[in-house]
């Protein structure tokens, strides 16, 4: 994925958790969120590297990086619906 500079508008951390909470959280945060704005989803689940990315593929928001640092990885997923202009999180 291209390396850009990534501004989450918000950070949920699923650490210690197994299946399927990564995903109920990420979908319930991306809920919350505008259209444009990135979350960081953090998480020690190894099958959230194969679930997250599906998970984006079926609902359409943007995987934008996945990180994996010294075993917990992190998602940055931009909420589908961005149409143009500036992103919000580039808004001064």
């Amino acid at each position: 994925m291209p390396a850009e500079s990534v501004n989450p508008r918000r950070t949920i951390d699923t650490s210690g958790q197994c299946c399927p909470v990564p995903i109920i959280e990420t979908n319930r945060a991306i809920k919350a969120m505008q259209p444009g704005e990135v979350l960081e989803l953090v998480a020690t689940d190894i099958g959230a590297r194969m679930d997250i990315p599906a998970w984006c593929g079926r609902t359409g928001h943007e995987l934008i990086r996945v990180e994996d640092t010294g075993g917990k990885l992190r998602f940055y997923v931009r909420k589908r619906g961005y149409c143009g202009g500036m992103k919000p999180d580039e808004r001064a």
